[in-house]
């Protein structure tokens, strides 16, 4: 089943995104998407500190279920907990039962999250060794890397920008986002992973594969394929990176 075979109309995934800070890559996706899939794009709402203890507030239940009673209105046939700090901050089996109960807040949709997507997307490309361009501080950096380890990734390079808040990130023109990026590169490893969904890096994909030779792999990239995948076969689309050019996946 492909995203566009849900009946006689063009499925809906729901985004329950973090603040607001680079919300846009969600309608710039879609533009490319075409009539594939609608991107409803609700707000979870807390501090946007990138520190342990405000994440874990961040992705409670009682935000997610709350921002799922608002996405229900969109009839949605999946929803993505668009945040990947504040999913990965639970570990591997918290980060499991965040989304179990986001699903069931959503009356029993399939849910998933940032940081499952791009588990989900380095086990479709076969990504084995990656490096990390991070923009958090080292501690909530870390506790990505272990993630990925849990679902067999393993990170040979962490880099990490030490920037305090989501707001920061999204600020950051172009030409910052990319030298973060690029500067971050490491020649033996399969792809680079760029995790935070408050970095605007959708426009940014392709140019950046093109330099660097291997796939970039970036937060709000991963999340809108992982909504595509709870609802079928990703299609591909052309200005999303070696992610959305494959088929059948």
């Amino acid at each position: 089943m492909t995203p566009t075979q849900q009946g006689n109309r063009t499925v809906t995934i729901g985004f329950l995104y973090p603040d607001h800070a680079a919300e846009d890559d969600y309608p710039y996706a879609e533009k490319l998407l075409g009539d594939t899939a609608k991107l409803a794009v609700e707000h979870v709402y807390g501090t946007d500190l990138h520190a342990v203890a405000e994440l874990l507030d961040l992705g409670s239940p009682s935000r997610l279920a709350e921002g799922a009673r608002r996405l229900l209105t969109h009839d949605p046939a999946a929803l993505v907990w668009a945040c990947t700090s504040g999913s990965f901050v639970y570990g591997w089996d918290g980060a499991r039962e965040q989304i179990d109960a986001l699903s069931t807040a959503a009356n029993g949709l399939p849910a998933s999250s940032t940081s499952f997507a791009f588990v989900h997307a380095a086990e479709t490309l076969g990504l084995r060794r990656v490096a990390v361009a991070a923009s958090y501080p080292r501690d909530v950096a870390t506790l990505f890397a272990d993630f990925l380890a849990h679902g067999g990734v393993d990170v040979v390079d962490m880099s990490t920008a030490d920037i305090a808040t989501a707001a920061e990130v999204g600020r950051l023109r172009p030409d910052d986002v990319v030298e973060l990026i690029v500067s971050r590169d490491r020649p033996d490893t399969d792809a680079l992973l760029v995790p935070d969904t408050a970095m605007r890096t959708l426009a940014l994909i392709d140019p950046l594969e093109q330099r660097l030779g291997k796939p970039v792999l970036t937060a709000n990239q991963v999340t809108v394929w992982e909504g595509l995948r709870l609802v079928g076969v990703p299609p591909p689309v052309p200005g999303l990176g070696t992610l959305f050019r494959r088929k059948g996946t």
